[in-house]
């Protein structure tokens, strides 16, 4: 049996990033995963998707001891500019940009790519020696009392600890084995995830262009082999999502470049494409005897609005901060009530707020576009209500 203050059933970037900041903080880790992280951008099963790191979360990379190694390769994102294309053809009707400067001195956040992100959370976990990850490794069992937790790992091991920290995913193993359900709503979208060059620079703006079956997003990179490069996520109908997945290159590049209006002139794939389900699905309680959800465990969203991760951190945020105020009473029933307590409703707002913007963006119908045009210039016109939605989007209170 081995001992430890917190066990991590996952090992994706919320969990990595978890294990680094329970640990930079003191407390003894053990981080599991079956699947060990791919870290480099051409190994096979690399994510090629992006996170976009909003201010609130950097505190929290600086606290994890991660901020000074991913610095240098952050792609700062100033501006977001969301885009109205959804006229008789895929040409902007109206275009609007949230400035970051509007409320801050800061950019809006930090954009990276998820294998880098993992390779430098990585290599921090290895200069953590109260921090053991065990990729390779993943949770079989749970049996809770009130004052510890007990797990099996796949390799036979038992691990006894004070709390248990589930972000094993969308169907995490110790949520189901804690015996907490969840409920889901599905849209009949996927989404393209992929890396472009394009000749005409982003100038750090995050751009959201919509016209019908959801977004198509391009968040600033930094330059790939001379070029400006963004990473951009596609959403539309599962079977219109599927199909491109199979398109030539030349036939792929064309239609990418004409569902994003040219607006960085022809758009050329630079990374294989993966494809991805869309769904809102959200745990019925974060919490269970001694065990936490968090991350993907806890919710899942549409990639909009770069929620995912943030709302991750900012779990684990709150989790830091309840544990450091209670270290003799780590994982008890009133350190999670307060988690569960302090976390629902947040989450709660944004899935619902998500949730509207998804269904607004899949508008097909000619009226329900101009709907979605219109709602977005009397949002941007009224000042007061802008900078409250973008204060509300970055997490501030």
């Amino acid at each position: 049996m081995t001992d430890c203050d917190i066990l991590i059933s996952g090992g994706g970037i919320a969990g990595l990033t978890a294990a680094a900041t329970f640990g930079t903080a003191g407390f003894n880790v053990i981080c599991v995963d079956p699947a060990p992280p791919v870290t480099n951008r051409d190994d096979h099963g690399a994510d090629l998707r992006s996170t976009a790191i909003l201010q609130p979360a950097r505190t929290l990379l600086d606290r994890a001891g991660l901020w000074t190694a991913l610095a240098p390769h952050a792609a700062p994102l100033q501006v977001m500019r969301i885009v109205d294309a959804g006229g008789a053809e895929p040409t902007p009707r109206v275009v609007h940009d949230f400035d970051a400067a509007d409320i801050s001195d800061q950019p809006f956040g930090w954009n990276f790519p998820n294998w880098l992100l993992r390779r430098e959370i990585v290599a921090r976990l290895a200069d953590l020696p109260n921090v053991d990850f065990l990729p390779g490794t993943g949770t079989t069992t749970l049996f809770t009392r009130i004052g510890e937790a007990r797990v099996g790992l796949t390799d036979g091991t038992r691990v006894t600890s004070k709390l248990v920290i589930a972000a094993d995913g969308r169907d995490s193993p110790m949520r189901q084995a804690a015996g907490i359900g969840v409920q889901t709503k599905r849209y009949g979208q996927k989404a393209l995830a992929f890396a472009v060059t394009h000749p005409i620079p982003h100038d750090n703006v995050s751009t959201e262009v919509h016209r019908a079956g959801g977004p198509f997003t391009l968040v600033p990179l930094p330059d790939h082999d001379g070029l400006p490069c963004s990473a951009v996520v596609w959403m539309d109908d599962g079977p219109k999502t599927q199909a491109r997945a199979t398109l030539d290159e030349a036939a792929f590049n064309a239609e990418a470049s004409e569902r994003s209006c040219h607006l960085f002139g022809p758009l050329t794939a630079v990374s294989p494409r993966q494809v991805w389900p869309i769904i809102t699905q959200h745990a019925e309680t974060l919490v269970g005897e001694r065990i936490a959800l968090i991350a993907e465990a806890a919710h899942v969203m549409p990639p909009i609005g770069a929620q995912g991760l943030n709302m991750s951190l900012a779990d684990i945020t709150t989790l830091l901060d309840l544990a450091e105020a209670r270290a003799d009473g780590l994982g008890d029933a009133q350190m999670l009530d307060a988690y569960h307590k302090a976390r629902h409703g947040d989450i709660a707002l944004r899935l619902q707020g998500i949730n509207l913007l998804n269904r607004a963006s899949q508008a097909r119908a000619p009226l329900a576009r101009d709907a979605r045009a219109a709602g977005l210039d009397l949002l941007y016109g009224m000042a007061p209500v802008r900078k409250m939605l973008m204060q509300l989007g970055l997490g501030m209170r």
